[in-house]
């Protein structure tokens, strides 16, 4: 038995907690006055690598994998989806086989990485909305490559982002929905008629929204907009500081509400790298000494650098929302979306739990216990 006192993080009440054998066996209050506080550990729906290694590297290994989880947890992250991103079949056959490999053979990791998510590669080829995603690998969707895709991930793949302008992308989304995937919309060009098309299809969430768009929409008519009011979508966004401002943040929230809003850092495998340049998917990138990651010499973003720690800080102070809600959007949302069990601080739950620093605006010292 292992017991320990924080402050609870939905009431700030001091709370003394029992553990034993993986599990929460009380949850009762506690007479001391605990600095540190406690909440079910984080989950983050899209993470691609970090300190150097990419999920979508051909050099990809075990190694390199354990290495991206055991960074995450530094950060709070008790599970997280590996995401890989457009690229030849080859190359993401790799590293989903790479990734199911690790699995196999790991518990710990198999653990960590419930399920996987496939961004692209059917996206929007065109610039602004495809993002950093590679042009020459954009492609419409193709039900025979995802099967093999899946059957390469030992069928973990539920999340697929795609935009549903794709030709053929909405019998793809039926298909994708029929089989228990979570299709989410992102990296589009569409029009409304075609997003309205996928939601009825069984598009259920849409990926980073506000990112990975053109730089100047129609003021009434574009994707954004119609996304945000569509109420059967969910959206992720990632409020790391960078990608989003503070208003656009909190009119995000507003549209969704906490409870259809989920975080993601979208950490990029230059996260975790100290400042400096470096040399990735072909072009020079350089990692700014506040985190920022920019194509060298631009103020054009290129993937982030923080985790997903750092945005719950953000979501308070840029957004207006609770440390309760923000840690909900960075854990039990996502669960939920995923159809994974949720996470509680409640006697007989899994001990999947955060210990953490709180100053009333940034969250550190993340520790899992």
């Amino acid at each position: 038995m292992n017991t320990f006192h924080a402050r609870h993080y939905a009431t700030g009440a001091p709370v003394e907690i029992a553990v034993a054998n993986g599990r929460v066996a009380s949850v009762a209050p506690s007479a001391r006055h605990p600095a540190r506080w406690v909440a079910p550990a984080l989950f983050d729906p899209q993470i691609n690598g970090c300190r150097g290694i990419s999920f979508n590297s051909p050099n990809l290994t075990p190694e390199g994998v354990r290495t991206v989880v055991t960074e995450c947890t530094a950060h709070g992250i008790g599970w997280f989806c590996p995401t890989l991103v457009t690229n030849a079949f080859d190359a993401l056959a790799h590293g989903f086989r790479t990734l199911a490999r690790a699995i196999g053979a790991d518990a710990e990791l198999a653990k960590r990485m419930p399920c996987f998510h496939l961004e692209g590669p059917y996206l929007s080829g065109e610039d602004g909305p495809r993002g950093a995603h590679p042009k020459e690998h954009a492609r419409d969707p193709d039900w025979d490559e995802f099967r093999r895709l899946q059957d390469a991930a030992g069928g973990r793949i539920r999340m697929v982002t795609l935009a549903p302008e794709r030709a053929g992308a909405i019998p793809f989304i039926e298909k994708l929905t029929a089989s228990g995937v979570v299709v989410a919309i992102g990296h589009t060009a569409a029009t409304g008629a075609q997003i309205r098309a996928a939601v009825r299809a069984g598009a259920r969430t849409s990926t980073h929204i506000g990112n990975g768009c053109h730089a100047v929409l129609p003021r009434h008519d574009n994707y954004i907009w119609e996304q945000l009011a569509c109420d059967e979508l969910w959206a992720s966004v990632i409020p790391d500081g960078h990608h989003l401002p503070p208003a656009v943040l909190k009119s995000v929230i507003r549209a969704k509400g906490v409870s259809r809003t989920l975080v993601t850092c979208d950490a990029s495998s230059l996260a975790g790298c100290a400042p400096g340049r470096y040399r990735e998917w072909g072009t020079d990138i350089e990692v700014m000494p506040n985190g920022k990651i920019v194509v060298a010499g631009t103020p054009f973003l290129a993937g982030s650098g923080h985790f997903t720690d750092v945005c719950i800080g953000e979501l308070v102070r840029s957004a207006g929302v609770s440390l309760s809600d923000a840690l909900e959007m960075a854990g039990a949302r996502p669960r939920a979306l995923l159809g994974l069990p949720p996470v509680e601080l409640a006697p007989g739950a899994p001990a999947d739990l955060m210990l953490f620093d709180w100053d009333g605006a940034t969250l550190s010292a993340p520790e899992l216990v």
